[in-house]
């Protein structure tokens, strides 16, 4: 049975002209700094990170929960481990059954800047744009 092998495979896609496209470098690049989305669902708070799965948000001590996923700045995973005494400004969802915090994103300066609301009633009252990623007051 013929097979291909893995070097001639490799010199068909080097030598591919949609591959040594101008635009598909610069599509790469404006891919690679686009800033990544937080859902609109997702509330501000600050968080103090103690021993897994411990946390303080917002001075209200609570819990991660078994499955929370933890995004640092670059939309990168985090252990909670390695944030063990830091503080962070975050962006947080809860889970809707237990109210264990489910998914956090730790903010850049830029991200933290921007209004974003610290409680589900600002969320129902205030409007998202999807495209700025951020919200207004009525």
């Amino acid at each position: 049975m013929p097979r291909c092998h893995a070097r001639s495979f490799a010199v068909l896609l080097l030598a591919s002209p949609f591959l040594a496209s101008p635009f598909l470098a610069s599509a790469a690049h404006a891919q690679a700094s686009r800033p990544v989305p937080i859902p609109p669902p997702s509330l501000r708070g600050e968080m103090l990170f103690g021993l897994p799965p411990e946390v303080k948000l917002n001075d209200q001590a609570t819990r991660l929960s078994p499955a929370t996923r933890i995004r640092g700045q670059s939309n990168t995973l985090v252990m909670s481990a390695a944030l063990s005494g830091q503080t962070w400004q975050v962006n947080y969802t809860l889970d809707p059954y237990t109210g264990l915090v489910q998914d956090v994103w730790l903010l850049t300066a830029d991200e933290a800047a921007r209004r974003w609301p610290t409680t589900r009633e600002e969320a129902t009252t205030w409007s998202f744009d999807p495209i700025s990623q951020s919200w207004a007051k009525p």
